[in-house]
């Protein structure tokens, strides 16, 4: 099976630096776990087959620029190479799941039709964040700072999960 781990660290990697946590080894930690986690499910739902992956490889996921312009972030010069492995729908599908804790159940369940079912592993930092969690990703789960990131594609991950009423006003 192909294999999205690129994607998937660079969208992390973006969404953390956007939405960086408070000092510490362990608040770093946290965060990066749920940034992962989030880029996890929302890759495996937006690339479901081998496929789709193999297509994604071919053509390249587009990077971060406008995702940069939008939030303000500067990239450094020595991110260049990664920076490239962002993809856009992810990221905005992870901060969709990262600021509504409502959309992961029914992620999780269209996630199991995906060919990527067996790979995500347990996602309890995102699906049942502790206190610690919570506190090493205010930003990152704060549903106004992500709101610019996650309207950009969220109509399309509430068809994918057809959940009805889940359209931020």
């Amino acid at each position: 099976m192909p294999d999205l781990t690129p994607v998937i660290a660079a969208s992390a990697r973006w969404l953390l630096n956007a939405y960086p946590p408070p000092e510490g080894a362990l608040s770093r930690a946290l965060a990066h776990t749920q940034a992962r986690q989030a880029s996890t499910l929302a890759a495996g739902l937006r690339y479901p087959t081998a496929m789709d992956v193999q297509l994604l490889e071919l053509l390249g996921p587009g990077g971060a620029d406008r995702l940069d312009w939008l939030t303000g972030c500067e990239a450094h010069p020595d991110d260049a190479a990664w920076r490239t492995w962002v993809d856009e729908t992810v990221v905005s599908w992870a901060a969709c799941l990262l600021a509504d804790p409502a959309l992961l159940a029914p992620a999780r369940q269209a996630l199991a039709a995906t060919e990527h079912h067996a790979e995500t592993g347990a996602l309890r930092r995102l699906t049942d964040p502790g206190a610690h969690d919570t506190e090493a990703a205010a930003l990152l789960r704060h549903p106004d700072l992500l709101e610019p990131v996650a309207v950009l594609h969220r109509a399309d991950l509430v068809e994918r999960l057809n959940v009805a009423g889940a359209e931020r006003a």
